[in-house]
């Protein structure tokens, strides 16, 4: 998706629709890479280790998970702000106000 990203064209279109869409793609499956990520080294770890250091668990699993937080606290928002930008109500779509009008 990034590479899609990288040699498009940059026509006005692009830009308004074609370029947030590849990007909210490519931030959620970058997402769950990371998570099935972590999740395939919990499995291959307790595999690894077994039954022989039961106290060792906790102290590598909150060492693995802290750059996998810290890049998703970073990230999250980038993704929340452009996923509402592109789905969301447009800059150049109306908004009906509530606010009724009354005759004379």
């Amino acid at each position: 998706m990034f590479l899609s990203i990288l040699t498009s064209r940059y026509a006005e279109e692009d830009f308004l629709v074609s370029l947030p869409r590849k990007l909210v793609l490519g931030l959620a499956s970058l997402f769950v890479a990371i998570a099935t990520m972590m999740i395939a080294f919990g499995a291959a770890f307790s595999i690894v280790i077994g039954e022989r250091y039961d106290w060792v668990y906790i102290p590598v699993i909150v060492l693995a998970c802290i750059p996998v937080s810290l890049f998703a606290i970073l990230q999250l928002p980038l993704f929340w702000k452009i996923a509402i930008s592109t789905y969301g109500p447009g800059v150049f779509r109306r908004r009906r106000s509530k606010v009724k009008h009354k005759s004379a």
